[in-house]
């Protein structure tokens, strides 16, 4: 999903999955090794892929990609995978501890 987007902005394929896997917390040595090419490359796919985006940092490309995510697996979007919240209600033990 992330890399068809990506790849509507104007990156060529394998700059979508540079900004893709970066965007999952890949540092660039774990891209390359994933990628089977050089940091060096990696690098300069990263800047390439900062002119595109107009975007001037690594933080900044994570937060413009990570809304389009799929960190569940099943297609769903990232929103699939958020943890469940617990639900508030009255869990008073009795022992309020200064609460």
């Amino acid at each position: 999903m992330l890399k068809d987007i990506l790849t509507q902005k104007g990156l060529s394929h394998r700059e979508a999955e540079v900004a893709e896997l970066v965007s999952k917390g890949l540092s660039n040595k774990e891209v390359a090794n994933q990628l089977f090419v050089t940091e060096k490359t990696v690098k300069f796919h990263l800047t390439n892929i900062y002119k595109k985006m107009a975007v001037k940092s690594r933080a900044q490309l994570i937060v413009w990609c990570v809304p389009h995510l799929d960190f569940s697996g099943s297609g769903a979007g990232a929103q699939a995978a958020a943890p469940a919240v617990a639900p508030t209600g009255n869990t008073n033990t009795g022992n309020n501890n200064g609460i």
